[in-house]
């Protein structure tokens, strides 16, 4: 499987401002907020999709103390969040498939953003199912291998060994693929095996990616990827550009 390499993504992030930061933040509080009126309970140990998330708090940075601050409100039921996932789906330059997953109290206000988007940096979105057919979720589990120190036959035995699919070495990074219901339970299992666990969650993964060599199409994708990453109801941004 090629690598989706969504970690140089996060990894970019990570060295932004506090300002970046502090949206990822806000991000990661909405899903926990609705994860846990979803499921009734705050209590990571019952509920998978919440550990997940728990664990992509801290791959951010974010401190202890604000996740628990952020658990007890959620349990407390004192905000009131209406929001509904929706998926946006259309090509970027150069037919490059997106899908940006959103988190929304307003559906039109949202949508309208995304086609916005689309238009001013040579896209166009369409309906829904018109590029989902080229993805597949999947549990997608980055390891840190930054200095590409790991030997690659142990670390196929581990990873088989947790319940893993499969696994790609990249660039400073080994994504390990399972089934997403089984994410969290592979990730602690590697992590059991003595390796640093970066992040951890469930992904649309491409079946097959579309590599740009005109550069302003290049700068364009780019710019509609940063739009896309920097809009508050945007949870995530699946793509297929090599």
């Amino acid at each position: 499987m090629s690598g989706h390499s969504k970690w140089s993504t996060i990894k970019r992030k990570k060295g932004e401002k506090d300002g970046a930061r502090a949206k990822i933040f806000t991000k990661i509080s909405r899903e926990i907020l609705v994860c846990v009126r979803e499921n009734g309970s705050a209590d990571p140990n019952a509920n998978t999709k919440l550990r997940e998330l728990i664990a992509k708090a801290r791959s951010n940075n974010i401190p202890g103390d604000n996740i628990d601050r952020l658990l007890k409100k959620a349990q407390g039921g004192g905000e009131k969040n209406d929001y509904e996932n929706c998926v946006y789906e259309g090509y970027g330059p150069g037919g490059i498939a997106v899908m940006a997953d959103c988190l929304t109290d307003n559906r039109n206000r949202t949508a309208g953003e995304i086609r916005h988007y689309f238009d001013k940096y040579g896209g166009n979105m369409g309906t829904t199912g018109c590029v989902a057919f080229m993805f597949s979720q999947k549990g997608v589990i980055a390891v840190d291998n930054e200095d590409n120190a790991i030997d690659s036959d142990a670390f196929m035995e581990h990873a088989i060994e947790a319940g893993a699919e499969d696994y790609a070495f990249e660039d400073g990074v080994i994504e390990v693929y399972c089934e997403p219901d089984k994410t969290a339970a592979v990730s602690e299992e590697i992590a059991k095996k003595g390796y640093k666990v970066l992040s951890a969650g469930a992904e649309q993964v491409p079946s097959t990616y579309t590599a740009l060599a005109d550069e302003e199409q290049i700068k364009k994708m780019t710019a509609l990827l940063d739009v896309l990453e920097d809009n508050d109801d945007v949870q995530n941004v699946w793509h297929n550009w090599d």
